[in-house]
């Protein structure tokens, strides 16, 4: 497949020589093909980066999906440990619970094989989920202790604390270094020698959608440390 595609290249870049004489060679010099040299190299070289760039990010989203999971099954031993000490169910546990339902629901996950990350509303609604659920969260690492005084001396919540807070701050560097081969990959795809290459190569690459800051981010989470259970209910995330 890729060879056929490499031949469709040299193909086009020789036809419109061919037609356009001088004129077309200028052209190709345009797109970053100089005198001398060989349009299949060049054109091979082009379809191997857009390839190396997309598999970047691949590989970037892969992390961060992993860093997800470490998060997914930390929360039950988060929640098991807060219920043992709690003398009821308070809201901020239920809270957290259904945010962690409405972040791993199958119609929330993106599929890179579907086209999911060139799609800016399933973008859009994954990161309303998965900040839904780091806020209540946080806010339970926070108002937990508090609620529940004996917690703050319970050595496996201490640690659990330590290691949801370093789970977090992983998820934030994974999604920086995404970002990072995103801007890669779409900056090579708005090169004129990419939108030459790409419609011939029968695999069109289509630019990525950034991670950006949701607006619940942006704002400090507002904690009660008075009577248990007054957390705010979330609100699930969109249907799609």
């Amino acid at each position: 497949m890729k060879i056929r595609n490499v031949f469709a290249v040299f193909a086009l870049s020789v036809s419109l020589v061919a037609i356009g004489g001088c004129d077309a060679k200028k052209r190709m010099e345009d797109v970053g093909f100089k005198q001398g040299d060989n349009p299949l190299e060049k054109g091979t070289i082009k379809y191997d980066t857009l390839v190396d760039k997309d598999e970047a990010c691949n590989r970037a989203w892969a992390d961060y999906e992993s860093n997800l999971t470490r998060r997914a099954q930390m929360i039950p031993q988060v929640v098991a440990v807060v219920r043992a000490q709690a003398a009821n169910e308070s809201t901020t546990l239920v809270a957290v619970q259904q945010a962690q339902a409405n972040a791993t629901r199958p119609e929330i996950k993106l599929d890179t094989s579907k086209g999911d990350m060139e799609d800016p509303e399933k973008v859009k609604a994954f990161q309303q989920a998965q900040s839904t659920l780091g806020t209540q969260l946080s806010r339970l690492m926070v108002q937990a202790p508090a609620q529940f005084p004996s917690l703050g001396a319970n050595q496996a919540f201490h640690d659990l604390q330590i290691q949801i807070e370093g789970t977090e701050n992983r998820l934030l560097r994974a999604r920086e270094q995404y970002n990072k081969a995103v801007e890669a990959f779409n900056t090579e795809l708005r090169h004129v020698s990419g939108k030459i290459i790409n419609p011939v190569t029968g695999h069109e690459f289509k630019p990525r959608v950034y991670f950006q800051s949701d607006e619940a981010d942006k704002k400090a989470p507002t904690l009660d440390f008075g009577t248990p259970g007054a957390a705010t209910a979330v609100t699930p995330a969109a249907k799609h």
